[in-house]
């Protein structure tokens, strides 16, 4: 597909000499006797050449009106006078380059085929920004692993339907952002977002928190208040930690997704609302199903689609662009010097087992920036927490060994990891366990490692 090139030009002469030789050359060419008729063909050209000295609007303010339209679309400028000064003024308002007049056709070629190469490179640098935006970010959400690349798929595939989605994991691994980015991509992005923790609800207080009261509902209740699920109307409710609503309240839950219903404490005018619910758990909610704990009808209407977020251990080809994130956030609402993180630094994220997930990275960084010296984070300023016992599958479960493992085992492997991390000195591995000198020398020598 031809290019093609706006002249913007009062001297018809040069305007046609020009109007040629860029056809001559297999441009498709547009042209103006002035700025106002050019910025009514403007969007349509892939090159524009504007002298600066033209009848009413001149040709730098024809400039600027372009930048705010189309940042990236390339503009040359001509000038009679040879002014470096003019010249200069124009290449600070976004000209790619400048033809003093008078210039030769060559030289005009060469100018506008630098320009078109430009304007490509700037194409290929969004497309790729974008791609790279898309894979390895969602809103604040970062990762480059299989596991994240295909949350964000999903992210994008159920974001615009208005189905209930169940975000399951760990505590830590980000099921809020996700639920955010969920709304933030639907049709509701601008109509409310309503968090419930549902742990945090003592169960007295549920049931008026979750669907209002009327006056004269309990003792105190001076004045009628609606709910969080009225609050939410038109919007998205974000049930967090689902799995903690007491048997009576998954009742009137199970009616609110059903038929989008509910009255309030002390009313038996039915209310009706359109709400989109999104729900997050850190417990196996089949388990607490078989149990009893958990109503089959609920999990059924809020399982329709399911995301499972991994723990942290399990994607740790995230964790250097998580903590490059995180460090050029933080550093910048911190107003800390600290401009990078080393790839040593890195690696000794990687090797952590992080039960705290993403949500302790992101705490471990900033207190790491708060008492770290210079501009880069090395290896000696990252704080973790060495007292958190490495987090398994087994533990996760409710065990107190991983499986297969005595208490033997599991002291010797802890007592393994302190001197790993203490690069062999004892007595700083004494300290990362919390034992003395003495109290380690000891158990190495049950293990066969000191006598």
């Amino acid at each position: 597909m031809k290019a093609t090139v706006l002249v913007v030009e009062d001297e018809e002469k040069l305007r046609r000499v020009m109007e040629l030789q860029l056809k001559t050359a297999g441009f498709e060419v547009e042209q103006a006797g002035n700025a106002e008729e050019g910025l009514k063909l403007a969007d349509d050209a892939d090159v524009i050449l504007t002298d600066l000295r033209l009848p009413g609007m001149s040709g730098l303010d024809m400039l600027q009106k372009i930048r705010e339209q189309d940042s990236h679309k390339p503009v040359i400028v001509m000038t009679a006078f040879g002014s470096i000064e003019t010249a200069v003024e124009a290449m600070k308002a976004g000209a790619v380059d400048f033809l003093p007049k008078p210039f030769s056709l060559d030289h005009l070629m060469t100018v506008v085929n630098k320009a078109l190469e430009v304007r490509s490179l700037r194409e290929e640098n969004r497309e790729l920004r974008a791609e790279l935006s898309q894979r390895y970010q969602f809103d604040n959400i970062v990762g480059r692993s299989g596991a994240m690349r295909e949350i964000f798929a999903t992210i994008e595939r159920v974001a615009p339907t208005r189905a209930t989605v169940l975000l399951c994991g760990e505590s830590g691994v980000g099921k809020d952002m996700i639920a955010r980015a969920i709304h933030q991509h639907s049709p509701r992005a601008g109509k409310p977002f309503v968090k419930i923790n549902c742990t945090a609800l003592p169960e007295n207080l549920m049931e008026s928190e979750l669907f209002g009261y009327e006056k004269g509902a309990f003792t105190g209740a001076n004045v009628s208040k609606p709910g969080k699920f009225e609050q939410a109307d038109t919007g998205t409710v974000f049930l967090d930690e689902i799995g903690d609503v007491p048997p009576g309240i998954q009742v009137k839950l199970l009616r609110i997704l059903q038929e989008r219903e509910f009255e309030r404490l002390g009313s038996n005018h039915t209310r009706h609302v359109d709400v989109r619910v999104l729900a997050a758990t850190n417990v196996d909610l089949r388990a607490a199903l078989e149990q009893g704990e958990f109503r089959e009808d609920l999990y059924y209407r809020l399982n329709v689609l399911p995301i499972n977020i991994p723990p942290l251990r399990d994607r740790k080809e995230d964790i250097p662009f998580l903590a490059k994130h995180f460090v050029a956030k933080l550093s910048k609402d911190l107003g800390s010097g600290v401009e990078s993180i080393s790839d040593a630094a890195i690696q000794r994220l990687m090797e952590y087992h992080w039960p705290g997930n993403v949500r302790e990275l992101e705490n471990v960084i900033e207190r790491s920036l708060v008492l770290g010296n210079g501009p880069v984070l090395e290896p000696s300023d990252i704080r973790l927490d060495l007292s958190a016992p490495p987090r398994t599958a087994a533990a996760a479960a409710g065990h107190f060994l991983p499986d297969g493992m005595t208490l033997d085992q599991y002291e010797q492997s802890i007592i393994r990891e302190a001197l790993q991390r203490a690069n062999g000195n004892k007595s700083q591995a004494a300290r990362l366990l919390g034992l003395t000198r003495n109290a380690l020398r000891y158990r190495l020598s049950q293990m066969g490692i000191e006598s």
